[in-house]
């Protein structure tokens, strides 16, 4: 009997039915079920994990935080502890009855880790059981047949690799938080993360934020006029763009008269190339712009791949390779409603030349369609993220779009104006992929001499230049990917943690008082922590253990070395670490100014019940109080309620949508806005029982 071990239920169900032709069945209905069914006359059991079926951590001496110094935790045992003991026992039940296993997991770090460990519980059972590898990029019956008739070796490095990411991530996640948590007094559920990738990430967040406040904006003033020819009315713009004093706008503006003389149009014809195919931080950047959360995007990818509509999903790839059919593909895609004409213009083409971009590898092809689909197939939010990937795919294949763009250049009286226009002669790749299309702007047909009407000149308007916008979660995810922070597979989460830790909130995202007061601090106290350098450097560390250069223990014990010396700048300069922590979590607590005395509003914890409320600074004599909900993370926002006066908050939560609303319940705004629900100030204690811990 063979054993096939996949890592989730979903992709054991998919295979097992690919490779029976429809004809696997599960033993039992249970959730992690073991499907069986015959290939070429011999039995096959297929199995899935729940991811990983071992996690590091370390021993239980180790576990009391306030009964272990973090430094300890630096060179301390690490042991591999079952995540699923029945699951474990499932494997080595069926590993017993087989004559072979086949890992089937996804083919990266992670994925060869989690069929590693499997192999290793396995020949604790069956020490010389027969073990070989599939590796696939797709779940689609033409792949899966394929690979499980060319089976491989396990890769053992790639494991490696991944096993020395969870060996370092724990050893500095769980000895930096510690120290960060124990110095500033923040234990339990409200524990301060630190982390090898999230720090840095972090860093970057709080630098973007402030070189916004540090921003002095300059003013400047604008000028600009509608004109009309043959009933189409057009915008110009004054050639100097900007004026740096209102004086000599309004000086121009003095000058202009009720018509404007053409002196001269200049037409150019430009090709706009087709986008490179899809890896995972191209994917999550173009959902973002959609709307999706790395994470929520990231997520509904994996689903689609898992049930074999898209490829895999992690990525760094962006050059299709020679063998993948990309023919093939089309004909798949032209069996969809929504794509078949798209399609069809394609394959009608004698020759395909996709597309490269700069990253080249060997491990997957960039993210393509894997099956036709149409709307009803999927839910909503998948059909966009599906579509998206098909859309980009077909646009690596179509050709250049070529727009045209005009400047016209006019005079009102002697002031010089400008009027541009452009439009797209030629669609190319427009036509299949349309997101980030720019708009057009379409302008009469002028020729130098012409006068036209000026139908409105207002008066010059003020500007401002503005600070550098804040990182979106697609932009921040490029960000990682330039610096080396995180890995495809990686970077998404690290965002999410980020968010679940109330350290920045918003998209685009803007840090806490909280998140400022830990990155700063790790800055101040022990910089290293917050440099991408430090980070890039164990990636390319990690590298080097999948091309065998060094072993997962050299580099373990490198990065040892390095958390020693960042442990020994904080340790002494524990208390200043601590005294700069806490001075953000106070800002945290506040949320604005009471609306009857101005004084602060202080997120209070009740000392009995323990529930949270807001209450005025200045009691006893102001006893305003507002009711909150008890979970979530409360962002102020320095907003004040129009219609009643209190100040307006954020709320953080995981898994939903961030919200805005004013903390007085009695406002008629509440009707209005989707406000969380909330709890009252316990009856009989008084409001400064304690603040927020």
């Amino acid at each position: 009997m063979k054993l096939i071990i996949t890592e989730k239920n979903t992709t054991a169900r998919r295979i097992s039915t690919i490779l029976s032709d429809g004809k696997a069945r599960p033993l039992s209905s249970s959730r992690n079920p073991v499907y069986v069914f015959r290939m070429n006359g011999e039995e096959v059991h297929c199995l899935g994990l729940k991811g990983h079926i071992l996690k590091v951590d370390f021993p239980p001496r180790y576990q009391q935080w306030q009964e272990v110094e973090p430094r300890e935790l630096i060179r301390a045992d690490i042991v591999k502890v079952p995540t699923n003991k029945t699951l474990i026992r499932t494997v080595q039940s069926e590993a017993r009855k087989a004559d072979e296993v086949i890992i089937a997991t996804d083919f990266d770090r992670e994925g060869e880790l989690i069929g590693v460990d499997a192999i290793n519980i396995i020949r604790e059972v069956r020490p010389d059981i027969k073990v070989r590898r599939a590796r696939f990029s797709a779940l689609t019956p033409s792949e899966i047949k394929r690979v499980f008739a060319n089976l491989e070796e396990p890769y053992y490095n790639l494991a490696s690799a991944g096993e020395a990411r969870q060996d370092i991530d724990l050893i500095w996640g769980a000895s930096l938080t510690r120290f960060i948590s124990l110095a500033s007094t923040r234990l339990g559920k409200n524990f301060l993360s630190v982390g090898r990738v999230q720090s840095p990430t972090l860093a970057l967040i709080v630098d973007r934020e402030k070189e916004r406040k540090e921003f002095v904006p300059t003013p400047f003033w604008t000028l600009k006029i509608d004109c009309r020819k043959d009933g189409e009315t057009f915008q110009a713009v004054h050639a100097k763009e900007r004026f740096p004093t209102r004086e000599e706008a309004e000086e121009a503006h003095s000058r202009l008269e009720g018509k404007a003389t053409v002196r001269e149009v200049k037409a150019t014809e430009r090709s706009v190339k087709p986008p490179i195919p899809f890896n995972t931080t191209g994917l999550l950047t173009a959902a973002a712009s959609l709307g999706f959360p790395a994470a929520k995007a990231m997520n509904i990818a994996e689903n689609l791949y898992m049930n074999g509509y898209i490829s895999y999903p992690r990525v760094d790839n962006t050059v299709y390779p020679p063998s993948l059919d990309l023919r093939g593909i089309l004909r798949e895609l032209s069996r969809s409603p929504a794509f078949g004409e798209l399609a069809g213009e394609l394959l009608a083409r004698r020759k395909l030349t996709p597309t490269r971009g700069s990253r080249q590898s060997t491990d997957h092809p960039p993210i393509h369609p894997t099956a036709a689909a149409s709307p009803g197939d999927l839910s909503p939010q998948e059909w966009k993220i599906y579509e998206l990937v098909a859309r980009r795919f077909m646009a690596t294949l179509a050709g250049e779009a070529r727009v045209l763009s005009v400047r016209t250049d006019l005079e009102c009286g002697p002031e010089p104006f400008v009027a541009r226009g452009s439009r797209t002669v030629e669609e190319g790749w427009y036509r299949f992929y349309p997101y980030g299309r720019k708009k057009e702007v379409d302008l009469p047909h002028l020729e130098a001499g012409e006068v036209v009407e000026v139908v409105d000149a207002p008066p010059p308007k003020r500007g401002e230049t503005q600070p550098p916008p804040r990182y979106t979660q697609g932009k921040l995810i490029e960000k990682m990917e330039e610096l080396g922070l995180g890995t495809k597979s990686t970077r998404h989460a690290i965002i999410e943690s980020l968010y679940e830790r109330g350290y920045i909130y918003g998209d685009p995202i803007a840090p806490t008082e909280t998140g400022i007061a830990v990155a700063e601090a790790l800055r101040k106290f022990a910089g290293v922590i917050s440099s991408p350098e430090m980070t890039a450097a164990l990636e390319r560390d990690m590298d080097a253990i999948v091309e065998g250069a060094e072993t997962r223990l050299e580099v373990v014990d490198k990065s040892r070395e390095m958390l020693e010396e960042v442990m020994r700048l904080l340790e002494d300069s524990r208390s200043e670490v601590a005294a700069e922590i806490r001075n953000g979590i106070r800002e945290d607590r506040v949320l604005g100014s009471c609306p009857k005395c101005g004084s602060p509003l202080r997120v209070i914890r009740a000392k009995k019940s323990k529930k949270r409320f807001v209450g005025c600074s200045n009691y006893p004599d102001c006893t305003v109080t507002y009711p909150l909900p008890q979970n979530g993370n409360l962002v102020p926002t320095e907003e004040v309620c129009p219609e009643c006066g209190s100040p307006k908050v954020r709320m953080v939560n995981r898994g939903r949508r961030p919200w805005t609303f004013c903390l007085d319940p009695a406002c008629p705004t509440k009707g209005r806005e989707a406000a969380p629900e909330a709890e009252a100030p316990p009856s009989g204690e008084k409001v400064r029982t304690g603040e927020e811990g």
